[in-house]
């Protein structure tokens, strides 16, 4: 045998070897894992079995009018601890870092002091608790930040079997306003269980998405197999600013009448647009808050009715404002003398007798009635169906769920017909009285009532809501014309129910003409109209040369007040207010200028800026900076130890200033910053939110 066939047999010989070392090696591990670490890889096995999970979706937010946010969603997270985790469980490494997650959790969170937290891990190590709920509440991203950059978490949370969930916590950024118009949401599920929160829920709410949860490399981690979609943003008439006029004036009157409970709607006048509404119930401690949605809620209206009465007969052709009625001191009997048709007060000057037009103004009961049973006592139905051809049967799209319509019966006897007159036997909700004279101001347009603008997801409308045209129009313009007379003489004539008086203004304003009509309807309790407890209200429009909104207010159970000051006064106040604020926002924009404006903010960066628009803006050493029409800089001072001031200034100037507080910021609305939620120089709260107004 040569030399080279004795090496390649050597060769040979080797390799065999060696694959045959492997095998064996192999084989050996295999008895090995199925005997001695059998236990062992198949616990392992159960800790890495992947399990679906449902991916909850980012609720969508609602905005008003302009932009800025009514509600909208804000993480918060729920903390857990694996007590069997392996990098926990590796190396008894519990053991030597209990008591620092236990500083840690009492440091940051503080809901048990460290022993008590020490006392709590140690018990569910032995358990081997794989969730033990690290505090009650839920934290916010700040604080959940906060407790990573806390030792022995700063090395990561899975080193120590600390996992979280996120999920997103509904807010309200400015409060209770509007708030059972914009509804809530469930806390558990996150969805909507009244307002608009409920009418929409679907669109709001998105679509659930499904991962695989699995441990990988000693740690939990979620891989999507089909992505949550996030649920679509609801922009609505309501205008926050308006929201809060409204709010503000019903508290006060309700603070003053110590009603059981009140509504106050604004709309305006040409689209039917809800710019307002707020409704306020009194508690147990007898403050006042939004609990029920009354606006939408059937009742009787009482004399606010006369002025609808008035139009079916005037268009009809039954009466004419000159007509004149006989009224009487003790009474007017008409086929029930147990239940006489009385006035609240006799007008002396008068001498018994009143035109159609004075009866109106007067808000007399007897005139009202007596023209409505002379002109429709024959035939009952053709008042119930003028009421309908005016369009106050009609049924709209109302955004507010559970919302109820009006109840208009043809009357079974002549009585009813008579009561029916001035506002009894007839029920309608506020939206609907507000719609019919808002009609009125609108020269017999009626629009149905809108509150929902558009629907949009990512920026992209998907939808966009107008306003409807439910009547063309609700009576002849010569109809129209005679009773917005009268409605100004009810706040304007000396016989008027909410003219001046020499204690009160009533509905008059020297800043704002109003027209309306009070009302007055005696409380129902157990089958019995009760003879010393009221519902109030006035419905008007302004300012009544050329009305642009139309307001009502109501009160429900009040003793010994009068609609014409209480609910005529808080629309005086509220069409003051509105006005004042339609003023401003005119004149804001109707200063031009061909140099643009320029916000306040850094100035080295407002320097780069104007020397590619070829603005000529001169460099400046101080570092923030304002600027007068003329581009001329100022030097302006933001302190960053307390909450800076940061109006004037675009969105990435204000958020870089006020985080160097250690705050956070939520934005609404686009251009530059009109308003902050925090006053300048109040200290800051680390972590706490601003929230700033964008125009």
């Amino acid at each position: 045998m040569s030399d080279f066939q004795k090496r390649l047999i050597l060769r040979f010989a080797l390799v065999f070897l060696f694959v045959t070392a492997g095998f064996c090696a192999i084989i050996a591990r295999i008895i090995i894992l199925q005997t001695s670490e059998r236990e062992h890889w198949l616990n392992i096995e159960k800790t890495q079995t992947a399990t679906e999970k449902v991916v909850e979706p980012k609720r969508g937010n609602i905005y008003d009018c302009k932009g800025r946010l009514l509600s909208g969603s804000i993480p918060a997270y729920r903390l857990f601890l694996d007590t069997k985790a392996q990098p926990l469980r590796k190396d008894n490494r519990f053991a030597s870092c209990r008591d620092s997650i236990a500083q840690a959790l009492s440091e940051v969170i503080g809901e048990h002091s460290k022993a008590e937290y020490s006392k709590i891990l140690q018990d569910a190590y032995q358990k081997g608790d794989r969730r033990l709920r690290l505090h009650k509440g839920n934290l916010s991203y700040t604080k959940r930040k906060q407790l990573m950059q806390t030792p022995p978490f700063d090395n990561g949370f899975n080193r120590y079997g600390v996992y979280y969930e996120e999920w997103h916590r509904r807010v309200r950024p400015y409060g209770d306003l509007a708030a059972r118009t914009i509804g809530g949401t469930y806390q558990q599920t996150g969805r909507g269980n009244s307002g608009i929160e409920k009418q929409f829920d679907e669109l709001l709410y998105g679509e659930q998405g499904i991962a695989v949860e699995q441990r990988v490399g000693g740690r939990r981690a979620l891989l999507p197999i089909k992505p949550a979609t996030d649920g679509c943003d609801i922009t609505t008439t309501i205008d926050a600013e308006l929201q809060d006029i409204v709010d503000d004036e019903l508290h006060k009157v309700m603070e003053q009448t110590k009603g059981e409970w009140g509504c106050c709607i604004l709309m305006e006048t040409a689209t039917g647009e809800i710019k307002a509404i707020a409704n306020l119930d009194r508690g147990q401690d007898d403050s006042y808050a939004e609990r029920v949605n009354h606006a939408a809620t059937r009742m009787e209206p009482g004399s606010m009715f006369k002025t609808i009465s008035l139009m079916a007969a005037l268009d009809d052709g039954k009466v004419s404002l000159t007509d004149t009625f006989h009224v009487y001191r003790n009474g007017w009997v008409y086929h029930d003398r147990k239940h006489p048709i009385t006035d609240s007060h006799y007008i002396e000057s008068l001498k018994g007798v009143m035109t159609v037009k004075q009866g109106l103004i007067a808000s007399s009961n007897i005139v009202l009635s007596k023209i409505v049973t002379q002109s429709y006592e024959k035939r009952a139905e053709r008042f119930v169906q003028k009421l309908e051809s005016m369009g106050l049967r009609k049924t709209f799209d109302c955004e507010i769920p559970g919302a109820q319509t009006s109840a208009i019966n043809v009357p079974n006897d002549k009585e009813t017909l008579a009561r029916m007159s001035f506002g009894y036997s007839v029920e309608l909700p506020p939206l609907y009285t507000l719609m019919f004279y808002n009609a009125i101001a609108n020269n017999g347009k009626m629009m149905a009532p809108l509150i929902v603008k558009q629907i949009s997801q990512e920026e992209h409308v998907i939808e966009s809501f107008k306003a409807k045209t439910l009547e063309s129009s609700i009576a002849s313009r010569t109809t129209i014309d005679q009773v917005r007379e009268c409605l100004e003489g009810v706040v304007w004539d000396t016989l008027g129910t909410a003219a001046r008086r020499p204690w009160t203004a009533k509905a008059q304003s020297n800043f704002v003409h109003v027209a309306g009509k009070t009302g007055t309807a005696r409380v129902l309790q157990n089958g019995r109209y009760q003879t010393n407890r009221h519902r109030i209200a006035f419905c008007g429009y302004f300012p009544m040369e050329s009305p642009k909104y139309t307001c009502i207010c109501v009160i429900h159970d009040v003793q010994h007040r009068d609609a014409g000051n209480d609910c005529g006064g808080t629309v005086r106040r509220v069409a003051e207010r509105v006005m004042a604020h339609h003023s401003i926002e005119l004149q804001e924009t109707d200063s031009l200028s061909l140099l643009p404006k320029i916000k306040k903010g850094l100035h080295s960066e407002t320097y780069k800026v104007s020397r590619a628009l070829d603005l000529g803006l001169e460099r400046a050493k101080h570092r923030w900076s304002s600027f007068d029409d003329n581009l001329q800089a100022e030097q302006t001072t933001v302190n960053t130890e307390t909450v800076p001031n940061v109006v004037g200034m675009g969105a990435k100037d204000a958020v870089f200033a006020i985080e160097q507080t250690g705050m956070i910021v939520s934005l609404s609305g686009s251009g530059r910053v009109i308003r902050q939620s925090i006053q300048p120089g109040s200290r800051p709260v680390k972590g706490g939110t601003v929230y700033l107004e964008l125009r």
